[in-house]
């Protein structure tokens, strides 16, 4: 069995679903899991930011229009009138479902229970367009089989064993649509995987059931080389292994989230990107084996804040670096990057919310300096750090850059390093014409 995951994008028009629906039309046993419709999770989120400032309002306002805007879908998504009949009745429940939370206080609880209609919607929607195209499926509830646990993480024991008793029920089936992102925690209440959490829904599935494969289809041929948003002339690379597919989705590449390698690495499931609009390329395989040595991709993460701790009892103690490490571990915040010297410490962040307290509170260690919009340019490749004369065309490449950090070593596929962000798009041309 193989598991296809299609995004927002994919999924994001009446003409996009149909398109999903020709693709996946063929004998070959499958799980298709879906995100919400492109432009629907943001929505919510303003939705649920209006009913937590009581604007009640606003909130009515935007659910009144993101109904609208999926009773166009529908219409052009069914010709049965039957059909179409059910589509209308199945938006009027979910938007109803959603108004019945600005009648009161709203809590966090709520706000998970609405994120998650966005992918509730779609699949309903699709399961009802295969229905009309005479496609035999059967609709798979997330919320029957997914869960975390206290922490935030997949139980998945829970997963194996409830998605396979699900399956079971359908042994004559061999298309199944499920929902990407949403789940329920240990207490039972809707929650989700965090946003981007389609991915790693389908890889967690996937390693559930010993699929075959794990497809993510996008809008995009694979990974590519270089950010094509701000280099010319990229391509896709055709394999990566899991320690180089996960330096890129991490250190920047959007087009599969970084969360969703574990899952596949550890089971050992080969993970196959793909693009929707041009099915026949072939896209980037992601596996266990790398292939070729060298470096194969750079990417760019951004926005990235520098912190420094310069002090002079850092000399010759040990415990410092706990000290320090143990306030980021208390603010949930996690560090991208880290360099050291006698007297001096310096780490990167990609999430500011508790910037302010972190920095309170590391000036009982020493003087404290920050430094916003810096990017992490990440040059990725097999065992790149053991191949001679790579590191000398790095900085040939960067010489007129000004950098502030560099990451060597501690992974034998990647080195990264700060640069402002201002130079991000003239460093990222300058590697793509050394390598």
């Amino acid at each position: 069995m193989k598991i296809l995951k299609f995004g927002g994008t994919s999924v994001g028009s009446a003409e996009r679903m149909q398109g999903v629906a020709n693709l996946i039309n063929n004998d070959e046993r499958k799980i298709v899991v879906l995100s919400a419709m492109s432009g629907t999770t943001n929505n919510l989120v303003k939705i649920t930011e209006f009913l937590y400032s009581q604007k009640k309002d606003s909130a009515n306002n935007l659910i009144d229009l993101l109904e609208e805007n999926y009773n166009k879908v529908i219409k052009e998504l069914y010709s049965r009138q039957e059909l179409l009949q059910e589509g209308k009745e199945l938006i009027e429940s979910h938007f109803n479902y959603i108004r019945s939370f600005t009648q009161d206080i709203f809590t966090i609880h709520e706000e998970k229970a609405i994120l998650a209609q966005g992918e509730l919607i779609s699949t309903a929607l699709f399961h009802i367009y295969l229905k009309e195209q005479n496609i035999k499926s059967e609709l798979l509830p997330a919320l029957n089989f997914m869960r975390i646990d206290t922490n935030g993480e997949p139980d998945n024991y829970y997963i194996k064993e409830n998605i396979e008793r699900e399956l079971d029920k359908f042994p004559d089936i061999n298309l199944f649509i499920t929902q990407g992102y949403i789940c329920r925690n240990l207490y039972g209440e809707v929650d989700n995987l965090k946003r981007g959490g389609s991915d790693y829904s389908a890889s967690l599935i996937g390693a559930a059931i010993n699929a075959e494969e794990i497809q993510i289809w996008t809008d995009i041929s694979g990974f590519h080389n270089n950010d094509p948003r701000y280099v010319s002339n990229t391509h896709s690379i055709p394999q990566l292994s899991f320690d180089e597919a996960a330096e890129l989705a991490y250190f920047g590449a959007k087009i599969l989230h970084p969360s969703s390698i574990q899952p596949a690495k550890m089971a050992n499931i080969p993970v196959r990107l793909k693009n929707t609009l041009k099915p026949d390329d072939k896209g980037t395989l992601i596996s266990g084996k790398a292939e070729g040595e060298g470096i194969k991709a750079v990417a760019a993460k951004d926005p990235i804040t520098s912190i420094k701790i310069k002090s002079g009892r850092m000399l010759l103690v040990y415990g410092f670096l706990r000290k320090v490490f143990e306030v980021f571990e208390r603010y949930k915040t996690s560090i991208d990057m880290i360099t050291t010297s006698e007297v001096a410490v310096s780490v990167t962040i990609d999430d500011t919310t508790y910037l302010n307290d972190i920095v309170e509170e590391l000036k009982q260690y020493g003087i404290v300096e920050t430094s916003s919009d810096q990017t992490i340019i990440c040059i990725v490749g097999e065992n790149i750090i053991e191949q001679r004369g790579f590191i000398d065309k790095i900085f040939d490449a960067l010489k007129h850059f000004n950098i502030k950090m560099i990451s060597y070593g501690g992974s034998r596929h990647n080195i990264s390093i700060l640069v402002d962000s201002a130079d991000k798009k003239d460093a990222l041309i300058s590697l793509n014409e050394i390598f």
